[in-house]
């Protein structure tokens, strides 16, 4: 069956989604949109192009812009948009597929030739990466083989027939299936995923991306300071960042050893947390704290106090580990507090807490995936 015979199954399947590339790859939309039945299936098609523009769409500026990583954000996000642009058909039906590619081009690049495919459904999340021969293939070819890949993949996820293309070179498959009460969470179904069912007391909210010595002493601080265990908690979608796919939330709860314990939320802000766990002690980073009492998030500061004020209806505490944050190491003494709210925040001195570790320029040493 050829490529446009395989576009109409899909027109005509149940299943339908919205695409978003980046770099090289849009010839896959095209390819999409130019077949008659596309607005059965193509829900929306969105091509940031520009590195500013792709900034923008994932709401940060992304380690590497044409890898893996980038590739599983942005088709989380793309799921994340199917969800609410189709709200009729049945969420195991609605897929978010994208593309990020850095091809041929009409001067030799220093860098590889490469594409990452990334697809997110409601029960897994899939991704083909695969590094080109240079020199191989035109850029129409590049493009058209990007194409073959993304078609049999959405075919493969639309349970219709798919046969990838066969070359050459290694082309790397990866999926992750929800492991239990992600895909619920992930719905809107539950309010959160435990790691073991106790009620967590003491909460270390972050991204985890990765998890480094910096994060190892403030939890051994704070259980220290409290007698209690630490659950570290991971807003899967957070207000002010797109969503993350399962072999993201599988990455990071795998760096946990079987003594520590972890949660998944959707709650992105602190009144939410407050609300999912009355009664309980987050850990946070003063620079957090900076955000959290900043009036510019909040339609006035009468607002933001009766916002607030919801630390004192849950009985909540916060326990302030001084960062790095504009040139300066800011503690917990930096940061006026509301007088109603005063009490319940707890720092630590930059005589007893001062690691000034930074997550990106972590994951920026590494190698490209």
């Amino acid at each position: 069956m050829n490529l446009v015979e395989k576009i109409k199954e899909l027109h005509a399947s149940k299943y339908k989604f919205v695409i978003v590339s980046s770099g090289g790859g849009s010839n896959a939309i095209a390819s999409l949109l130019k077949v008659p039945g596309a607005s059965n299936t193509v829900l929306e098609a969105y091509i940031p192009y520009a590195k500013e523009s792709l900034d923008f769409y994932l709401m940060k500026k992304p380690d590497f812009y044409a890898s893996k990583d980038t590739s599983l954000r942005m088709a989380a996000r793309a799921y994340s948009a199917a969800k609410k642009i189709d709200q009729e058909s049945s969420l195991n039906h609605l897929l978010g597929v994208s593309i990020t590619a850095s091809l041929s081009t009409t001067y030799e690049k220093r860098g590889d030739h490469k594409f990452h495919i990334a697809l997110q459904t409601r029960d897994f999340s899939k991704s083909i990466s695969c590094k080109l021969e240079k020199g191989k293939r035109t850029r129409e070819e590049e493009e058209e083989l990007v194409t073959a890949f993304v078609v049999n993949l959405l075919a493969e996820c639309s349970e219709l027939k798919y046969d990838y293309p066969k070359i050459p070179e290694e082309v790397v498959f990866d999926e992750v299936k929800a492991e239990k009460g992600w895909a619920e969470l992930m719905s809107n179904k539950i309010n959160y995923v435990l790691s073991e069912d106790v009620s967590p007391e003491l909460i270390f909210p972050g991204a985890f991306y990765p998890y480094h010595d910096g994060h190892k002493a403030m939890k051994d601080l704070a259980e220290q300071e409290t007698g209690k265990k630490i659950f570290f908690e991971i807003c899967i979608q957070n207000v002010d960042k797109p969503p993350i796919s399962y072999h993201q939330i599988k990455k990071t709860v795998m760096q946990f050893n079987d003594s520590e314990n972890w949660v998944l939320t959707k709650a992105g802000k602190f009144s939410e947390k407050s609300k999912l766990f009355p009664n309980s002690t987050f850990i946070i980073g003063a620079d957090t704290l900076v955000r959290i009492m900043d009036e510019r998030f909040y339609e006035s500061r009468k607002e933001m106090l009766k916002e607030l004020e919801i630390f004192n209806e849950n009985n909540n505490h916060f326990l302030v580990f001084g960062r790095e944050y504009q040139g300066k190491f800011t503690t917990l003494s930096d940061v006026q507090l509301p007088d109603n709210i005063s009490a319940r925040f707890k720092g630590f001195d930059e005589e007893i807490f001062r690691k000034d570790i930074s997550s990106t320029s972590i994951r920026l040493s590494k190698e490209e995936d």
